[in-house]
């Protein structure tokens, strides 16, 4: 890992903190934006990702499996039982 890598994992883990540090003031302040804004962009994120699931099955380019030839039957010569007693 590179020095460059470590600073933006910090970055983010300093960016996470400071949100959920936002987050909990926003609740012990009795805020709905504290709740909605993030549930919005939870159900957005869910849509979109849903809308993604859909745009891919319906523009996934699937080549038709060449028709495979049943094998030929093979006949096995009639076997002889010699079980006499």
């Amino acid at each position: 890992m590179t020095p460059n890598t470590r600073n933006q994992g910090a970055l983010i883990c300093a960016g996470a903190g400071l949100a959920a540090l936002l987050f909990l003031l926003g609740i012990l302040k009795g805020s709905y934006w504290a709740l909605a804004i993030p549930v919005a962009i939870f159900v957005f994120f869910v849509l979109g990702l849903t809308f993604w699931v859909g745009w891919t099955i319906l523009t996934v380019q699937v080549e038709p499996e060449a028709e495979v030839a049943p094998p030929a039957a093979q006949t096995a010569p009639p076997q002889t039982s010699n079980t006499s007693r």
